[in-house]
């Protein structure tokens, strides 16, 4: 069964909702996912009115170090199951030729 949201603390849950906000960031020629860009976490934080920045931001580091590894991993298999793909999976063609 998987979780949800409102089976966490509220603190938890706060922090889910403002990870939400935070734009990705990818890398430039592979395109993998480097995480989210922490540039604007300040004005969340007031804008909200986060009482205890420090805890919220503990936990949006954890949902972000969860996120990385598992799309880190996701594409891990998809490289290796292109690879097997790729390697395996083409077909050889022979043409008669008379020359």
């Amino acid at each position: 069964m998987p979780l949800e949201v409102s089976g966490f603390p509220a603190e938890v849950q706060v922090a889910f909702f403002l990870y939400g906000f935070l734009e990705d960031r990818y890398e430039g020629m592979s395109g993998m996912y480097m995480g989210k860009s922490w540039n604007n976490i300040e004005f969340l934080f007031d804008t909200y009115r986060i009482e205890e920045p420090k805890v919220t931001l503990y936990y949006m580091k954890l949902i972000e170090n969860t996120s990385v590894a598992y799309r880190s991993e996701q594409a891990q298999r998809k490289q290796k199951a292109d690879e097997r793909k790729s390697a395996g999976g083409g077909k050889n063609f022979t043409h008669n030729v008379k020359g």
